[in-house]
């Protein structure tokens, strides 16, 4: 039974005693030794009690990507905390904070803003310096009027098309609050890294085409890195900075793809420093994209911090299930029918890029069209041959339960065997994970290979098998030599 209840969209009284305030202060000091202290100040500090009736405790907080943040990632902490302070009959209560029509988000702009005005000016005068003679026309930026500009966004990659999975949940859910609040959310900046081909400009993409379906007012500038660079040298080119920030100012969500490109050159990180700070300190939307965590770029460190003042979304190594859904997304759309075998076939073959994914579902199409061939396991395996270098190699299941037994010191056919002995129980889920992580062969197929056993038995053995990796630092060592041995003795052949 879950501690926390739904989240209840409603207006409340807020009660008199200060009880709740007392209780709330406490949970944050059991908090608090419990998270790290950026946690803490991002999802903690933002929670106002509320009220505290019959032991349930209600908090108001933000926003539901806020409470949804909370459950999945601090119910355990949260748990604790109440239980210490209303026992075991304890619960947590949410409200969503109310969004009045009249109200604007604070910004914080009255602080020196004529020193911000003169340090801005200062700045580009450094910038700029040998570059634009003495008397040219030169003016403060952001004094232009607004005026409508290309986005350059792609109407193609939207969150219709966008799967959801657990590699990237944090990063598309961040990413539908900012396109109905750009600006306003504390994702600002949101910088969405990974390796290649995992979807990062998909989904900067579809939060600029959201942005612009719910307000067609706002200015969304999409650009890659190597275009901003380039745009930066030909207005410095042409005695042309100023017109150069002035366009960019004007932009309400700005988003730049691969922003790791920009190592190296420093003017060019100088001058977008200055547009950074001019657009959060005016509530305007950044959006970024890059191959690794900020913390790994190789950037000044005012610039690497203010990354991190948002939300860094980590878009990791898609699973099956969701290698498989973006599979039938894509067939659906174009209109064909795949068969389930061949569907399993290419998900297990192609297990990190989505991007390569979606180029051997085309070359497997255009194959089958070309060669008048019904889009079976053979053809599959032909076109994935020519993408993937271990299918030509394939490891089988019988050669991972030959070195596994091998290992154990048991025969082989003690695996397909129905024995409870704890040491070839363990051999046999430690067997099914590796085959499910290095062969390509289905769920299905692989709890034949273990005496027919159905693929229930396989999953529950793989995950009993991740929790042993996650608790026993001595079994993930066996695991890691067993798996070096399988790769190498397969690659030798």
């Amino acid at each position: 039974m879950f501690l926390l209840e739904t989240v209840r969209y409603e207006y409340i009284i807020y009660q008199m005693s200060d009880t709740h305030i007392e209780v709330w202060q406490n949970c944050l000091m059991v908090i608090r030794h419990n998270v790290e202290e950026k946690a803490f100040k991002t999802w903690f500090e933002p929670i106002v009690p509320v009220s505290l009736s019959d032991d349930v405790l209600t908090i108001q907080v933000p926003n539901k990507f806020f409470y949804e943040w909370l459950e999945y990632n601090y119910i355990d902490v949260l748990k604790i905390a109440l239980f210490q302070e209303l026992g075991s009959m304890g619960k947590l209560r949410y409200i969503l904070q109310p969004i009045s029509s009249n109200s604007k988000p604070k910004v914080s702009t009255s602080v020196n803003t004529s020193l911000n005005q003169e340090l801005e000016k200062n700045y580009l005068d450094k910038v700029i310096k040998g570059n634009v003679q003495k008397n040219s026309n030169f003016t403060i930026p952001g004094k232009q009027q607004k005026t409508k500009i290309e986005s350059h966004l792609n109407p193609n990659y939207t969150f219709e098309n966008y799967v959801e999975g657990d590699y990237n949940q944090l990063g598309r859910s961040a990413g539908i609050a900012i396109a109905k609040k750009p600006g306003i959310t504390s994702f600002n900046p949101l910088v969405i890294y990974g390796n290649v081909g995992l979807g990062k400009t998909h989904l900067a993409h579809a939060i600029g085409n959201e942005v612009i379906n719910l307000y067609p007012d706002k200015n969304v500038l999409f650009v890659s890195s190597e275009y901003f660079t380039n745009h930066f040298i030909e207005s410095l080119q042409n005695n042309a900075i100023t017109q150069f920030i002035n366009y960019y100012q004007m932009v309400d969500v700005l988003i730049v793809d691969d922003i790791q490109f920009l190592e190296g050159k420093q003017k060019t990180l100088d001058i977008f420093f200055n547009i950074f700070n001019h657009l959060h300190q005016h509530s305007k939307q950044l959006i970024f994209t890059s191959d690794r965590a900020p913390k790994e770029l190789g950037m000044d460190e005012r610039l690497i911090s203010r990354f991190k003042w948002g939300l860094c979304a980590d878009l990791q190594t898609p699973s099956l299930e969701t290698r498989m859904a973006i599979i039938q997304q894509k067939m659906k759309k174009d209109g064909i029918e795949l068969p389930h075998n061949v569907m399993e076939y290419v998900s297990y073959s192609v297990r990190t890029n989505i991007r390569e994914l979606e180029g051997i579902l085309i070359s497997l199409i255009a194959q089958a069209a070309l060669n008048q061939r019904e889009i079976d396991i053979e053809l599959a395996r032909e076109v994935i041959s020519k993408f993937v270098d271990h299918v030509s190699n394939e490891i089988s299941v019988e050669f991972i339960q030959k070195t596994v037994a091998y290992y154990y010191n048991i025969p082989v056919e003690k695996l397909r065997e129905k024995t409870r002995k704890k040491l070839i129980v363990t051999a046999r889920k430690l067997s099914m994970y590796l085959a499910k992580q290095m062969s390509n062969k289905t769920l299905v197929a692989i709890g034949e290979y273990f005496g027919g056993r159905d693929h229930t038995t396989v999953i529950h053995a793989c995950k009993s098998i991740e929790e042993m990796l996650q608790n026993d630092e001595r079994f993930k060592n066996i695991v890691g030599d067993l798996t070096k041995k399988i790769k190498s003795n397969t690659n030798s052949k």
